[in-house]
């Protein structure tokens, strides 16, 4: 029952909804996974979901990698804060999330996608060119310095 009240939350919401991304980083490689569920099915973006009440952010960035890709990570630094607002054909707000980007490294665990990753590999980043990526992941790139890549 919780997934289907956050699957009814997460669309048309009344405010805004904190959600976490992670870049993980493996020496010159990052991990993507492809999109299990709306909103983006299909594309290619970073680990993350929801804030869970009573959870840190840290915490969420975590257990999301784990759920997403298998892996325990080390959660780093804040590298950005953003809006992904949609709107749909009537111009109503069907999605708005608030999202807090961190860098982690990997710290135990093989990647094999779960939960609503369809799935996840490691990308060097001259690679993402080759891939639908999310216009959040590819506004986080152009905040973080790697836009060139896209």
């Amino acid at each position: 029952m919780r997934s289907k009240l956050i699957s009814m939350e997460r669309q048309y919401p009344t405010r805004p909804i904190v959600g976490v991304g992670i870049l993980v980083k493996r020496d010159e490689e990052y991990l993507l996974i492809k999109r299990g569920s709306e909103p983006d099915k299909g594309m290619w973006t970073i680990p993350g979901g929801l804030v869970e009440i009573g959870e840190t952010v840290r915490e969420a960035a975590a257990r999301e990698t784990r759920e997403e890709t298998g892996l325990e990570v080390e959660v780093k630094d804040i590298l950005d804060v953003l809006d992904k607002i949609a709107l749909d054909d009537m111009n109503r707000v069907r999605y708005h999330f608030i999202v807090v980007y961190f860098l982690a490294v990997p710290s135990t665990g093989e990647v094999k996608p779960s939960s609503d990753a369809l799935d996840a590999k490691w990308l060097r980043s001259h690679e993402l060119t080759n891939y639908s990526l999310t216009e959040s992941f590819k506004v986080l790139l152009e905040h973080i310095g790697l836009a060139h890549y896209l």
